[in-house]
């Protein structure tokens, strides 16, 4: 199945297995979600279930963190991680915060899914990866899944979780499919997984660029290249464990993201790379990234301002080709 579907699966299964489940967001009803991810679900589970809201994200998240204490289970939709930050103040200080400020005595579980990623020409105020923002805040957990089997098991986990739960999308990813198990269970957040297993050198991606690592790494085979994938799936808690143990086996690494390179989630890669396999490494880690300026609304620049699988690609083969390991 796509991406969209594992998701609209997902939510529908949720909502027929706990009653205190309930979806809140703009558009998701009538309109049925700009990304239709929420299709279907209005007729089927009613308004009470399925709650538009006004264009006020500070107001409907705020209002989705009063349901949570309560006992609900409310999932937001936020139509683009970009308006988040005009909800900024009631992830970061109020559901990230709540449960540690009244001494565990209130739960918040509730979900915020959101899309994000640039490649759409949706100009550079909705193009934005700004997960980094969340992934900073203890009290969050953010989870960014790569396929439609782990958008399904994340997503259950995260809504099946008593924390505040930030699930990023990536719009690139709606339309890609994979295979999606009928008794998939739900994931473990704060796990990563080695999707593909080399010798050669590890790369390190999430979300979208987990998925360009696994083209690349295929592409690499082809070229006698044996280079190890390790999806992230989770930003916070992040599996050090396992980035570490993927590098002490290969003595490289390659980070991949979607964000800006300064201060960015390969940083802190990088940063437990070295504290962890340091001894092991080769090479310096080398990261790729995104061109550090607000992406253009014209195609050739806004591609040329992405990470892709050629940039990828060259970093790989450069990091390679200065401790003598290309074939």
């Amino acid at each position: 199945m796509t991406y969209r579907e594992a998701l609209r699966s997902t939510l529908r299964e949720e909502l027929l297995r706990d009653d205190d489940v309930l979806l809140i967001g703009e558009e998701i009803g009538v309109f049925e979600g700009s990304y239709k991810i929420t299709a279907g679900l209005l007729g089927e589970f009613g308004e009470k279930r399925v709650r538009d809201t006004p264009i006020s994200e500070e107001g409907f998240v705020g209002a989705a963190i009063g349901a949570a204490m309560l006992g609900l289970r409310p999932v937001v939709e936020i139509m683009t991680i970009n308006f988040s930050l005009v909800a900024l103040d009631q992830i970061v200080n109020h559901a990230a915060k709540i449960y540690g400020m009244f001494g565990g005595q209130t739960p918040v579980p509730m979900v915020i899914r959101t899309p994000g990623g640039g490649g759409q020409q949706l100009g550079a105020t909705h193009s934005q990866n700004i997960e980094l923002y969340y992934a900073f805040v203890p009290g969050l957990k953010v989870v960014a899944p790569s396929t439609p089997a782990d958008a399904k098991a994340l997503l259950r986990a995260a809504i099946r979780d008593d924390d505040p739960v930030l699930f990023l999308e990536n719009l690139a990813l709606y339309n890609t499919t994979g295979e999606v198990p009928d008794d998939l269970p739900p994931a473990e957040i704060g796990r990563a997984a080695v999707t593909r297993e080399g010798s050669d050198v590890t790369i390190v991606g999430y979300s979208r660029m987990a998925a360009v690592a696994a083209d690349v790494a295929d592409r690499l085979a082809e070229e006698g290249i044996s280079a190890e994938v390790v999806d992230l799936r989770s930003l916070r808690p992040l599996d050090r464990d396992t980035i570490v143990a993927s590098v002490r086996r290969t003595g490289c690494a390659v980070v991949a993201e979607d964000d800006w390179l300064t201060y960015g989630i390969g940083a802190e890669i990088a940063a437990t790379i070295s504290e962890g396999a340091f001894d092991h490494l080769d090479a310096p880690v080398r990261r790729v990234a995104a061109a550090e300026v607000p992406l253009p609304y014209a195609k050739p620049l806004e591609q040329a301002a992405l990470p892709s699988a050629d940039s990828l690609l060259t970093a790989v083969r450069e990091t390679l080709a200065a401790v003598g390991r290309l074939p």
